[in-house]
């Protein structure tokens, strides 16, 4: 068996490179019937907020050809529900469990990583500065370099353990956004969440979706993501983090090749409660079939 461990630094160790995405896979308890979490690198718990909230109006999520949007809007019951209720739940998880935080102000993010801190069993957050379904926050901060490093700076001042930052894909240039995420103090960058889109029933001439617009994800995404994925490894000395459309080990390993040191799988999830943990025997196959002894031998390899 190959070598397929990573370490993305500041004591975030992975022992292969697929983690879930936040918001595609709960707490993981909804998984424990259906998947091996105990195999993985890592999950992302679904996005915390400083309070509850209810997440948009329904109709929130509609398919799409090869894909799908979702309104969802963050719906959660807060960080202290977690901290509280979730988390005694799923801490014996012998894995990385991650928190994807989210927030409508700076002063947001930092509380909910500040009341994160006791929880020793959390080596990681991934901030949420992408989200393109809530209409405060989120959005605005992901879209600048000004914005997204202001909340990376934020956080860092209060948090000691790995930071990583998720970055939007609705901007013009993500490469100089991941580069002054790296300035402001992240460890790591994650891209990419999901594409503005809409979709319109025709016979009511209507939006589908109660926020007129949403998350576009699924396959449709991915080349684009791997396109994104190798920009930014080019631009940035930080781990980069792929996501966008993998729905398997072959889909994760144009990301490892375009520059990705670990890849999270979102969409997928909900079609193959599995697929992770087949990823990571795909992968592992590959390595062996190509006699690679360590994972880390393919990173960014289309760069070389």
């Amino acid at each position: 068996m190959a070598d397929l461990s990573i370490d993305l630094g500041r004591g975030l160790k992975l022992r292969n490179p697929v983690m879930t995405a936040s918001g595609t896979f709960g707490y993981g308890e909804e998984y424990e019937s259906l998947t091996d979490i105990n195999s993985l690198g890592g999950i992302i718990v679904k996005g915390t907020t400083l309070n509850h909230r209810e997440g948009n109006p329904y109709p929130r999520m509609a398919e799409t050809p090869s894909g799908m949007l979702n309104a969802v809007g963050l719906q959660n019951k807060g960080v202290d529900y977690f901290i509280n209720e979730i988390y005694p739940r799923i801490r014996h998880y012998d894995t990385n469990i991650i928190v994807n935080v989210s927030g409508a102000a700076v002063p947001d993010y930092v509380e909910v990583a500040r009341r994160l801190l006791p929880l020793e069993g959390i080596p990681a957050v991934e901030v949420n500065i992408s989200c393109p379904n809530v209409k405060q926050g989120g959005m605005a901060f992901g879209t600048t370099c000004e914005g997204a490093a202001q909340v990376t700076a934020a956080v860092r001042e209060v948090w000691d353990r790995h930071l990583m930052v998720k970055l939007s894909p609705n901007v013009t240039d993500i490469a100089s956004i991941a580069k002054a995420v790296e300035d402001a103090g992240a460890d790591s960058v994650s891209l990419v969440n999901t594409f503005l889109g809409m979709a319109v029933d025709v016979e009511r001439r209507r939006p589908v979706l109660s926020t007129v617009t949403g998350g576009l994800s699924g396959p449709c995404i991915r080349p684009i993501a791997v396109r994104m994925v190798w920009q930014v490894s080019n631009a940035v000395s930080i781990p980069v983090v792929g996501l966008g459309g993998i729905a398997g080990g072959r889909d994760a390993m144009e990301f490892i090749l375009a520059g990705a040191s670990a890849v999270e799988i979102g969409t997928a999830n909900f079609v193959e409660p599995d697929v992770t943990e087949r990823t990571v025997r795909w992968i592992d196959d590959y390595c062996h079939r190509h006699d690679i002894s360590t994972l880390r031998e393919l990173i960014g390899a289309v760069s070389r």
